[in-house]
């Protein structure tokens, strides 16, 4: 999780999804045709899947935003002649049912020809076959487990299930080791203890680091499963600090590891606890406190402030006058809306500037062969639909925000 002119954005704008309400044509086959601006246009919807309501919202939000940015800055640019970008956002409050249900509505407006989203591997997991199957382009900013890419037995053997799910995150199979790494090497740390919250983004993450750490040469002296739907850790606080541990990894998201950071400390463990980008979010430390000083997390990507490629990225989200921040993958949603608009150019060009009636099957295969310097570096994909990006960072708290200490790539 990590946290691109544009000033005229109205209030409505900034604050919620757009619909649309003009009629047109692509190839006869019921496209829209904006009717705004530049004498119309055929309107292509990027929908957006993320947690807009909840306790992840500061993250969902920030996506959200991300993707009207990149939208709006198409439009502007009149990047892909005769067409017009609108985002149609919605909320799926974090769980994989809902997440699905919202999959079936975007699929059944014929005018979405690319979906970013969601933030969780669970909904990115219930989603796939939804969109797979009406041969929907789907790009998550954020999604990490790496199953939905290579297949459920991924370690062992690696198999692509889906052609049209693609991501600009980084997966576990490097978040975790290189966390570990760091752990063990530039910390020093020997003996862990592992927690997690039994979500497929949170047990993942915590088996990659286990794995690792313990190759390493590191020792694994206590491990615990959380509820995520409680915030009372005392029962597993008395464990890490009865276990001798000098460090705890944690496999989850900051609604929870916040508190759970908090409590470790106030049972006497004086010691730091570890997350991967599912914590990096300026609420965590709101909600670990003072205490929270020296916790440590992992982000995919270098730090976006420091990109040179992210300079305009941050300079004009700023200008857009957004509400929220743009948070831990604002500028992996900017990449992943851009990937689906330098698609739809692609698709549009080599059918004489119009959309085919297939435009949705073109934009899939387009997408596989996209690559562009994005916000967050280059932005292209491997044959498995995972980013070739592989840069991770390590922050840690320090004066009541993150900070980075470490970038690299993961040396397996």
């Amino acid at each position: 999780m990590r946290q691109r002119s544009l000033i005229a954005i109205t209030a409505a704008l900034a604050a919620g999804a757009l619909t649309l309400t003009a009629c047109g044509s692509r190839d006869d086959d019921g496209g829209s045709d904006s009717g705004n601006g530049g004498g119309g246009g055929t309107t292509v919807v990027i929908g957006v899947d993320a947690p807009l309501t909840g306790d992840l919202s500061a993250l969902g939000l920030g996506i959200k935003n991300s993707v009207d940015l990149a939208a709006k800055t198409a439009n502007k640019d009149n990047y892909v002649d005769g067409i017009k970008f609108e985002i149609k956002a919605l909320d799926d409050q974090g769980q994989p049912s809902v997440g699905q249900q919202n999959a079936t509505q975007l699929v059944a407006n014929d005018d979405v020809l690319g979906v970013v989203g969601p933030l969780n591997s669970s909904v990115g997991e219930s989603m796939q076959k939804v969109f797979d199957t009406a041969k929907l382009v789907e790009v998550s900013p954020a999604n990490t487990n790496p199953s939905l890419t290579q297949g459920v037995d991924w370690q062992t053997k690696k198999v692509r299930t889906y052609k049209s799910y693609f991501r600009t995150a980084t997966t576990d199979a490097i978040q975790g080791p290189f966390a570990a790494q760091y752990v063990y090497n530039d910390s020093k740390k020997r003996k862990v203890f592992v927690i997690d919250d039994k979500k497929t983004y949170g047990a993942g993450l915590a088996a990659t680091f286990t794995a690792e750490f313990k190759k390493l040469g590191g020792q694994v002296v206590g491990t615990e499963h959380i509820n995520p739907d409680t915030k009372d850790f005392n029962a597993v606080a008395t464990k890490v600090k009865n276990s001798g541990a000098d460090v705890v990894y944690y496999g989850g998201e900051y609604p929870q590891a916040g508190p759970l950071s908090k409590q470790i400390k106030a049972a006497g463990a004086k010691i730091p606890v570890v997350g991967g980008d599912g914590i990096y979010s300026a609420d965590f430390i709101k909600l670990a406190g003072a205490s929270g000083t020296g916790d440590l997390a992992t982000s995919v990507g270098a730090p976006v402030e420091e990109l040179p490629s992210a300079k305009e990225f941050v300079a004009n989200y700023k200008a857009a006058g957004y509400k929220e921040a743009y948070e831990a993958y604002g500028g992996y949603s900017y990449d992943s809306a851009w990937a689906i608009i330098e698609a739809v150019k692609s698709v549009v060009e080599a059918n004489d500037g119009k959309l085919p009636d297939d435009a949705r099957s073109k934009v899939v295969d387009a997408m596989q062969k996209v690559s562009f310097d994005g916000v967050t570096g280059k932005v292209s994909f491997d044959e498995f639909g995972d980013a070739t990006n592989k840069q991770l960072t390590v922050y840690s708290v320090e004066n009541g925000a993150w900070k980075a200490v470490k970038s690299g790539t993961y040396t397996g």
